[in-house]
């Protein structure tokens, strides 16, 4: 009986150091972002034209090196949210010798291929160091990718490709867009690693950054939608 007490007495210990632990646990969960640390608020919100559905757009660029290896965990943080969002990508302008990146960009888009195209192009850019600063080094990488080449160069040089790069450079000064990647969500708020890695110190990487910004999107996501109900 003795014995029996003690195995009771222990087991009791036990649990009530693992409720402590889970109370400790749910004390230390991490606040809520902070606006003006964790996140920027828009001076001048921008209008959206999604309905019930929360506007996510990323600013990047395909040559920039930290939006290569932010794309994949943003792509599934995209898939996670499903129904809850509609998420848009704007390819930044910079200088005509990287011209013809923005316009495969939007090439890809107007022909409904990004999606399927976009690890493709950033491997093509970043582990197999290609260079797309000429058209034809453009075209000739589209045909060996199973993309019509004869439609894809008509596009390419289309009215339609030029007017979303014209109004690319015109979100950019809306949205006050001045590094990337930048994530604006439903055209108030603004979130990117940058911004995380300045307002806590202890993301000393930018995988930690990048991870963190997930985290800051899930927050400004639900602060939307409980504003759209």
């Amino acid at each position: 009986m003795p014995m029996l007490k003690k195995i009771l007495s222990a087991k009791k210990f036990l649990s009530a150091v693992t409720l402590s632990f889970v109370a400790f646990g749910a004390a230390a969960s991490p606040t809520a972002p902070k606006e003006g640390a964790d996140y920027q608020a828009l001076a001048t919100p921008q209008p959206t034209d999604t309905g019930k559905k929360v506007e996510v757009i990323e600013f990047f660029a395909y040559w920039c090196p930290h939006c290569n290896t932010f794309d994949p965990l943003l792509t599934a943080w995209v898939k996670k949210q499903g129904e809850n969002i509609a998420f848009k990508r704007v390819h930044v302008p910079y200088d005509e010798r990287l011209a013809p990146q923005q316009k495969l960009y939007y090439t890809l888009e107007s022909m409904g291929l990004t999606d399927q195209y976009q690890p493709k192009v950033l491997k093509a850019l970043h582990e197999e160091r290609q260079q797309f600063t000429r058209d034809e080094a453009v075209f000739d990488w589209v045909a060996k990718n199973g993309i019509d080449k004869a439609k894809f160069v008509e596009t390419y040089r289309s009215f339609g490709v030029a007017g979303k790069i014209r109004r690319a450079g015109a979100m950019m000064e809306s949205y006050k867009v001045e590094y990337w990647p930048l994530l604006v969500v439903d055209g108030r708020w603004q979130a990117s690693p940058s911004l995380t890695g300045q307002a806590n110190k202890d993301l000393d990487t930018e995988a930690k950054q990048q991870q963190a910004t997930l985290q800051v999107l899930d927050a400004l996501v639900a602060k939307a939608r409980a504003g759209k109900k």
